[in-house]
């Protein structure tokens, strides 16, 4: 391999290196292997993944930065796949030494009209905050809203428990197996950890009123055994639109949902929160 000159490339305005192969004769650049290589306008990737992770929508973003709707999709699909190989890789990096702690519950959001429920099932880690795993399932409509999506609506089926065992299966190589799980008290949690980690300790505590700040995550407790999850939610509700309390900026798929929540998952555990190697370290 050798020198073989060089292109200016105008979607960022960098000068990139070009070389030869001796071997076969043919050129490729520094770029090849990118996965961004074609795309036409680089500039706008990394501030389009700070506004999403900043509250910002995508039709606003597109305003901002410029670019069409259309653009705006296709690079968030992009940003999405990334984020979900940096933190497959981040989860491998862990197996070495499994994580022997982690808090866990589900926040609830909707697709389309609040006779759709969401449920994000989330495990993190209560020292770094660091989100370790999310799950999106489907759920019935429950309370007053129940009759009414049951007239609107085909019948809803809960995914919820399915979802759980399919998050806490993909994690057994990154979580300890006698490791420490705390929720709240929901029912079906015992049940879950006895399928999946027999051997783990699962800690409940006793779910309290949630506080007018913190997006109503955060409860109104002198201490909140479970700070860290409950914080880490309010920060979802914060800092991604579509889950603010009182939005018009609705989820209209979950794979949507899905793309979001692993963009910002990524910012999280990358800027927000300290190292979780160095502290198990």
């Amino acid at each position: 391999m050798i020198r073989y000159g060089s292109f200016y490339r105008s979607s960022d305005s960098r000068k990139i290196g070009r070389y030869l192969c001796k071997c076969c004769g043919g050129t490729f650049s520094r770029a090849t292997l990118s996965p961004g290589v074609w795309q036409k306008r680089r500039r706008i990737t990394h501030p389009l993944k700070l506004l999403l992770s900043s509250g910002v929508t995508k039709s606003r973003a597109a305003v901002l930065l410029r670019a069409d709707p259309k653009t705006i999709a296709r690079r968030s699909q992009f940003l999405a796949r990334e984020s979900r190989k940096s933190h497959s890789r981040w989860l491998k990096s862990l197996e070495a030494r499994p994580i022997v702690s982690v808090q866990f519950d589900d926040l609830e959001t909707f697709e389309h009209t609040k006779c759709k429920p969401l449920s994000v099932a989330l495990v993190v880690e209560p020292d770094s905050r660091k989100i370790i795993g999310f799950q999106v399932s489907r759920m019935p409509a429950k309370g007053r809203l129940a009759k009414i999506a049951r007239k609107k609506y085909p019948k809803r089926k809960d995914q919820r428990i399915q979802g759980w065992n399919r998050l806490m299966r993909r994690l057994t190589t990154v979580i300890a197996s006698d490791a420490e799980w705390k929720s709240d008290d929901h029912p079906f949690y015992p049940k879950l950890l006895r399928l999946n980690y027999p051997q783990a300790t699962h800690v409940t505590v006793k779910g309290g009123r949630g506080a007018i700040t913190g997006q109503g995550e955060l409860k109104k407790l002198v201490f909140d055994p479970i700070f860290s999850l409950n914080h880490t939610c309010a920060m979802l509700r914060a800092n991604m639109s579509r889950l603010f309390r009182r939005t018009w900026n609705t989820t209209k798929t979950l794979q949507g949902l899905v793309d979001h929540l692993s963009i910002f998952i990524g910012f999280h555990n990358e800027h927000l929160t300290p190292d979780l190697i160095h502290q198990q370290a």
